[in-house]
């Protein structure tokens, strides 16, 4: 495992005991660049996508090493609420060491006031410092000069002027900060200045990340809310950078990405359940106006994830419309829709390589159709594929109530690993069947 070295600053800072809260801000911003005095990054063809932008480097230095992924939030002064601090905690706190050291945080202290993005920096340098010295933080602000007007802007969707002129400084925030971060990990995620942070949601990346491996995905998705929890490659944010400044005036950033989305041809969300990022401010940051928006899918503990193996998945039901079998078992946004389940009918998912299932947990219904679920059923976990899409043996293991399904320990129901799980009906209902998720946890030796 890659150990991190304590630049010289850091230990001066341990071994004399510095009292950084006494110093002026600017002082403490001077402190914590390795030169020792706050710089103007020039000449950053190396560094930013956009190579005419002079970004002012507020606290820290780009680590030598690219890490595996860039967390970026832009953040601006709120007429009521401020989060930043507390969302930085979290994402530091929720993270090991070892996940800590493959990440690194961006902060685009995009404020139109000068003088209240070196006074945040400063709070923030004070509370995060060794994060900072460390490599972990960047604090960044792309000065105004390099912004393209924004008067007279045009008013689609019949915006009010003000709302227009907030929402496209938006988009230029953004479009600033994913140039800047485009060379420093090899995944960036987008997340907002107000939220909370899963713990060990950076794993839980790796292993999402790991089952779209064959994918040729654009962007996944791990919040359904905003601009939160949006992964990508960091191939793709010079592309998206641009993208966002040729259209800023057009509309808001979150229906940006969706056509980003689209224009790199991946037609479905691609969203992974639980959340790992959840809201938490209460005031928006335009006017300050109430929004109470809330993930219900989020989930604190990111460990608890399935793993879902690469599998094949086949059903002998009637499928109704693009209800496939795949949206069960996926990420991608939907639930599965058979036509007249009848006793003996059966939903398969067939491994692609076998594994050592302890977990599984099978979700039947859903809010909007709740009646669509299964009546009668049993879990079964199969082993001996034969040269078809079955296994020749098969286990039951459990029994579906009220739609619902969860077995543990299931490692210690069926020696050596299983090619197989099976869903089988075991009542005709007149109801059609919606399985809205499957969750497959697995053990080592997979």
């Amino acid at each position: 495992m890659f150990s991190e070295a304590l630049p010289p600053l850091l230990n001066f800072c341990s071994c004399q005991q510095v009292e950084l809260r006494a110093l002026a801000p600017d002082m403490i911003l001077q402190l914590l660049q390795p030169e020792g005095a706050q710089r103007i990054l020039r000449d950053t063809a190396k560094l930013s996508a956009l190579h005419n932008v002079s970004y002012q480097l507020l606290a820290g230095s780009p680590a030598p090493r690219k890490r595996f992924l860039a967390v970026g939030l832009a953040s601006v002064q709120r007429p009521r609420g401020f989060y930043l601090l507390a969302t930085l905690q979290s994402l530091f706190s929720q993270s090991t060491e070892e996940e800590l050291q493959e990440m690194v945080v961006v902060v685009h202290l995009a404020d139109t006031d000068p003088s209240w993005n070196v006074r945040v920096a400063a709070t923030i340098a004070q509370k995060f410092t060794r994060h900072i010295l460390l490599g972990r933080l960047l604090l960044i602000h792309a000065p105004p000069e390099f912004y393209p007007t924004l008067e007279g802007l045009k008013r689609n969707f019949n915006d009010a002027e003000e709302r227009v002129r907030f929402r496209s400084k938006q988009n230029v925030d953004y479009a600033f900060l994913l140039a800047f971060a485009a060379n420093l990990s090899s995944y960036y995620l987008m997340i907002e200045d107000d939220v909370w942070s899963a713990r060990s949601f950076l794993t839980a990346i790796r292993r999402a990340l790991a089952s779209q491996e064959s994918s040729n995905w654009a962007t996944l998705e791990f919040s359904k809310l905003g601009y939160i929890g949006k992964l990508y490659r960091s191939s793709d944010l010079p592309r998206l950078a641009h993208f966002l400044l040729l259209f800023y005036q057009e509309m808001p950033c979150d229906w940006l990405l969706v056509h980003f989305r689209q224009l790199l041809a991946q037609k479905d969300v691609i969203r992974f359940k639980p959340s790992l990022f959840q809201h938490m401010g209460l005031y928006s940051s335009f006017q300050g106006t109430v929004n109470r928006l809330e993930d219900e899918d989020f989930q604190a503990d990111a460990l608890d994830l399935p793993d879902n193996p690469p599998a094949s998945l086949y059903t002998s039901m009637s499928i109704f419309e693009n209800y496939e079998p795949l949206k069960a078992y996926s990420s991608a946004q939907g639930y599965f829709w058979g036509k007249d389940p009848a006793a003996g009918s059966t939903f398969s998912i067939v491994f692609k390589h076998p594994a050592r299932v302890s977990r599984v947990r099978v979700r039947t219904g859903s809010k909007e159709r709740p009646g669509d679920f299964l009546r009668a059923g049993l879990l079964e976990l199969g082993q001996r594929r034969d040269r078809s899409q079955h296994c020749s043996f098969y286990i039951p293991v459990g029994s579906f109530e009220k739609g619902m399904l969860e077995q543990r320990g299931l490692e210690r129901v069926l020696p050596g690993p299983v090619e197989c799980v099976r869903i089988r009906v075991t009542q005709d209902q007149s109801e059609w069947l919606i399985i809205e998720s499957i969750d497959i946890w697995t053990t080592a030796g997979t």
